[in-house]
């Protein structure tokens, strides 16, 4: 699985005009299920994204986590980090888990996360979203369970 994760003062996702899901501060999360990926995936990165040390402390410095913040994620399926840019002009998603089963690794992974002590909110899988956030940093980290 691959998540890209923008750390926000506060992120919201609209679908047809209406908003579906927002956070404070905490982490907008985008994810991805790739071909093969099963829970174990999710679970791996559940278990990273809780205890990653990256919001301030008292003296400014990324040396606390989203769960020692009290912290919430927006989590959104995004296809899209599977993007195949090797060829050409166009991208190809082959990389991307089917539909369906992406679906599944989605849920479940936000169901994980909740699970862990973390408020999520999330968007609707395959719909088509707009997605605000303010970016506090900027500080965007990206995880794939082929890396960590």
């Amino acid at each position: 699985m691959r998540a890209l994760l923008q750390r926000v003062s506060e992120a919201s996702v609209e679908v047809d005009g209406k908003i579906i899901g927002e956070i404070s501060a905490g982490f907008l999360i985008l994810i991805c299920a790739m071909a093969g990926d099963d829970e174990s995936g999710a679970d791996q990165l559940v278990s990273k994204i809780c205890k990653l040390r990256v919001f301030g402390d008292e003296n400014g410095k990324m040396n606390r986590s989203l769960l020692d913040i009290g912290g919430s994620a927006l989590v959104v399926s995004q296809f899209t980090l599977a993007a195949d840019m090797s060829r050409g002009n166009r991208p190809g998603f082959s990389y991307a888990a089917k539909p369906e089963h992406g679906k599944l690794l989605y849920e479940y992974f936000a169901e994980q996360l909740q699970s862990a002590g973390v408020p999520v909110a999330t968007g609707s899988f395959g719909a088509d979203m707009k997605v605000r956030l303010l970016n506090d940093g900027p500080a965007t980290f990206w995880l794939d369970t082929e890396q960590t």
